[in-house]
């Protein structure tokens, strides 16, 4: 199964696109594994979920999410890219691999810009995003009466990581 066949009707009418595991990955030992689509349970916008799996042990490493709409929200708070690696994976770079395997599937999607956020201090998901290609644009500080900011993060790295076509 393709990028191209998850993505045969406008996004609107995409309620479920596939069903079952929906490999994304080309990486050595990283497969993104398709888990769902549906709007984000936070942030309320259309997300494409994935499993980050070991291509040959099967073995869960963690979890990233792509974030299909560009609102202020998203953009200037959250990112459009979410993940998570399990800690006895950590050190592998598979958020920031996970990160490029997901650069087809946002082509697909005319998402020509991706942010991604992280606090400050993260000095490990700063560095994924670094490895991914993004470059660091600014520091932020979140509104007040954002989820982000209540939750303890009032402040934002923004990285923009380009989405180019390698025709």
């Amino acid at each position: 199964m393709t990028v191209t066949s998850i993505l045969t009707a406008p996004l609107q009418e995409r309620k479920s696109p596939v069903r079952g595991a929906f490999a994304v990955s080309k990486d050595d030992d990283l497969t993104l594994e398709f888990a769902g689509y549906r709007p984000h349970p936070v942030h309320k916008v259309p997300t494409y979920y994935f499993r980050m799996v070991h291509r040959d042990s099967k073995e869960e490493l963690g979890s990233i999410n792509l974030r299909v709409a560009s609102t202020p929200h998203i953009e200037l708070d959250v990112g459009h890219i979410g993940y998570g690696v399990h800690p006895a994976s950590r050190g592998h770079r598979y958020a920031a691999r996970g990160t490029r395997l997901l650069i087809p599937l946002a082509r697909e999607l005319h998402l020509n810009l991706l942010w991604i956020t992280t606090d400050p201090d993260n000095i490990a998901s700063r560095r994924s995003c670094e490895l991914a290609g993004a470059k660091l644009i600014e520091i932020v500080d979140v509104p007040a009466t954002c989820i982000i900011h209540r939750d303890g993060h009032p402040k934002k790295c923004r990285y923009r990581l380009l989405v180019t076509s390698t025709d």
